[in-house]
């Protein structure tokens, strides 16, 4: 009996053994010094958010306070703090698109000397044991490498985003207390009680709703592979490549992998509806349910209105930063996905290895039509 589990664990890991080499390279240092300049940036994009939670309360304490000065003062601090924040996000898509774009062509390039090195893609292609390779090398290593960057950046800045703004959310907030059935109840830090509560639910809601996510978007992934694969199918009868086949026969192939990809395709609308569910609903809400926790106090004149608006400000960092994997759900299953199917073609061609047979030799004995997916 297959064990999926140790397939998905062999594919990690045949992936990771190889992309690794990127990062462990002589000349990484360049690589890991554009990271440290990365982190710097999160590092300061924080700093400047942190002044404009600030800037935000002040701004509105002048307008209830109807002060002019204080609202010019306020309004040419805020030039500054801008431009600090579109400079550094600039700075941040440059050093980002680099690293992407230096270890994808890294990974790409050993991907391809693979494949070629000992005529590989001849007895792969052969033997059917692969259904282009060539969508994995253009478009699964491109996911691979990409994401991962924007993951541990989103998580770097996540990280820091919770320690920051929760120290905000608990000297702003402060305590809670009302009566209960004849008690008095004594909250502290109440702001950060309840972002962690409804952070954790929707995290929760996310995890449970989208868990079939991955796999639908692997099979998404090989139906599309496989359409490519039959239209090739069909271009290389008409040149004469594979005469031994009949059109027909083609033909229904072809438009039986157009419905194939069109069933997966409906299958992952409707999951990302699900999820889009949940992830949707978060963003509406959070904002909404900071200022309804604010609200008694100010209403009881225990808050500003420039306190109430920065704590809202930091219940929604907070929670935006707690709930990275509701945000990053689709992506990161996507991420999954073209990962393993690198991984699969690492695989396939490491089987080939131990081979002794000639290309000549494979393309006599194997059979045109025999097509086997990737493990």
């Amino acid at each position: 009996m297959i064990d999926i589990h140790d397939i998905r664990r062999q594919r990690w890991n045949r992936f990771w053994e190889s992309a690794s080499g990127f990062w462990l390279s002589l000349a990484s240092w360049r690589i890991w010094l554009l990271c440290g300049l990365l982190v710097s940036v999160v590092v300061l994009q924080l700093y400047v958010q942190f002044r404009l939670n600030y800037w935000n309360r002040d701004f509105f304490n002048a307008l209830e306070s109807r002060s002019p000065a204080q609202l010019k003062a306020e309004a040419l601090l805020l030039i500054p703090l801008a431009g600090a924040s579109i400079l550094l996000a600039v700075t941040s898509v440059w050093g980002r698109m680099t690293v992407q774009r230096k270890w994808r062509e890294w990974m790409t390039t050993h991907l391809i000397d693979y494949w070629i090195d000992h005529e590989r893609y001849a007895r792969l292609t052969v033997e059917g044991e692969q259904t282009i390779p060539e969508y994995r090398i253009a478009t699964d290593v491109r996911i691979a490498t990409d994401a991962p960057i924007d993951f541990a950046l989103g998580l770097v800045s996540s990280l820091l985003t919770a320690i920051i703004f929760l120290q905000i959310l608990w000297t702003t907030g402060g305590n809670a207390e009302f009566r209960l059935f004849d008690h008095q109840i004594w909250i502290p830090g109440y702001l950060v009680g309840s972002v962690i509560i409804y952070s954790g639910g929707v995290t929760a809601v996310m995890v449970l709703v989208g868990s079939p996510l991955t796999r639908i978007i692997q099979i998404k992934n090989q139906t599309e592979a496989e359409l490519i694969n039959a239209a090739n199918l069909l271009r290389d009868l008409g040149e004469g490549v594979v005469p031994e086949l009949r059109e027909a026969d083609v033909e229904r192939g072809l438009r039986g992998a157009l419905q194939n990809v069109l069933t997966q395709w409906r299958y992952l609308c409707w999951q990302l509806m699900r999820t889009t569910l949940v992830s949707h609903g978060n963003t509406l809400l959070a904002p909404i349910i900071g200022l309804v926790l604010c609200a008694p106090k100010f209403l009881a004149g225990a808050m500003t209105l420039g306190e109430l608006t920065q704590a809202a400000a930091a219940f929604t960092l907070v929670q935006s930063s707690f709930n990275w994997l509701v945000d990053n759900y689709s992506r990161l299953a996507d991420w999954v996905s073209s990962l393993e199917r690198v991984g699969g073609l690492l695989l396939s061609l490491d089987r080939l290895n131990g081979e002794k047979r000639t290309v000549a030799a494979a393309k006599r004995d194997a059979p045109v039509a025999a097509v086997k997916p990737l493990p």
